[in-house]
């Protein structure tokens, strides 16, 4: 995981492992864990460790995950950069870790439903991950119920989704707003470009400060100089890279570059 991902598993996780690991190895027909692992020993770079990959990386999300994030981004973040961007009609976003869809579609549904005159500018949303399965998810932008209860306003359901019999698709137009990458943030980036708002929030969480380091010193050189960077609540830049700093915005935090 650690080689493939980043992620970093601490003693104490030995249970999430086995939750996570015992259906992958049931699916190969194997009866225990160490028989997945002595599989992957003798197969470390085929198509089981993508898939060890994926069943262990944690894609806990919702719609409109933590609320304020998503007001600061409507009531002051948008209308500083609509501003500061009138000449250029140019706005590149960057939601880095979308996990099965919910937090690059809400952003959508925000730039939507206030921001028409967005319609008319060249806006480039980009989402990624780095699991294949998840980014799958993403494009269809079919949800259960369940997840549809979780977090979403029942206008929005209504505006913005149509029923697929037990399940519900968000609009293609709204599927069209978002361009979905497999990006390994520990590995090799593709090709982004210079960003106004990147959302990047509860992944850092899971890496050890040196890798933390190099994520978050890689978005600061794609962040535009009055951009804006957003974080999990239990994140932070502090003693991980000097080069931003904390600035208030509505009812939560962003992270802009130092001057």
């Amino acid at each position: 995981m650690r080689e493939r991902s980043a992620i970093v598993l601490d003693a104490g996780k030995e249970y999430l492992a086995e939750s996570r690991l015992a259906p992958v190895a049931r699916g190969l027909g194997l009866s225990t864990l160490g028989e997945l692992v002595s599989r992957l020993r003798s197969e470390p770079r085929g198509s089981l460790s993508s898939r060890v990959v994926e069943a262990m990386t944690t894609n806990e999300t919702s719609f409109f995950r933590d609320l304020n994030p998503f007001d600061a981004l409507r009531t002051t973040i948008l209308p500083q950069l609509i501003q500061a961007r009138a000449k250029e009609r140019t706005l590149n976003l960057w939601c880095a870790a979308s996990s099965s869809g919910q937090e690059p579609y809400t952003i959508a549904m925000v730039l939507r439903e206030h921001f028409p005159q967005l319609l008319e500018w060249r806006v480039r949303f980009i989402a990624t991950d780095i699991s294949t399965e998840m980014l799958r998810r993403c494009r269809e932008g079919i949800y259960s119920q369940l997840e549809i209860n979780r977090g979403l306003p029942a206008r929005y359901l209504v505006k913005y989704f149509e029923k697929r019999g037990t399940e519900w698709q968000i609009h293609k137009p709204l599927r069209d707003m978002v361009e979905f990458v497999e990006l390994n943030l520990a590995g090799h980036w593709p090709a982004l470009p210079q960003c106004d708002v990147v959302f990047i929030r509860n992944v850092l969480i899971y890496f050890n400060l040196e890798t933390k380091r190099d994520i978050v010193g890689r978005v600061r050189k794609l962040l535009r100089p009055d951009g804006c960077m957003f974080l999990g609540g239990a994140e932070t830049t502090l003693n991980v890279d000097e080069g931003f700093r904390r600035e208030a915005a509505d009812k939560t935090f962003v992270y802009r570059l130092a001057r």
